[in-house]
């Protein structure tokens, strides 16, 4: 079960990173200062995609796909597994 755990985790992370950086990508095609907030400034992420809800809608939505694969994980994981997690 751990072993399946840390796959679903790693299936969820990896879409979660995916999606972030096609986000990204949108910001920064909005606008360099959209792109730079993104990376630097807290939240302005979430701005983003309130402001700019018809670019961002498909890869904000599909990222929230990668929720349910890390609860899943987590949930599978053992917990001897999970106090090793890098932190």
């Amino acid at each position: 079960m751990g072993t399946l755990g840390m796959v679903l985790m790693g299936i969820g992370i990896v879409i979660a990173l995916v999606y972030g950086i096609i986000l990204l990508v949108k910001a920064f095609q909005t606008s360099v200062w959209w792109g730079l907030g993104y990376i630097f400034v807290p939240f302005v992420s979430l701005i983003f995609v309130i402001v700019h809800w018809q670019v961002a809608k498909k890869p904000f939505l599909m990222s929230l796909t990668s929720i349910p694969f890390i609860v899943l994980g987590m949930v599978l994981m053992p917990e001897s597994a999970v106090t090793q997690l890098p932190r």
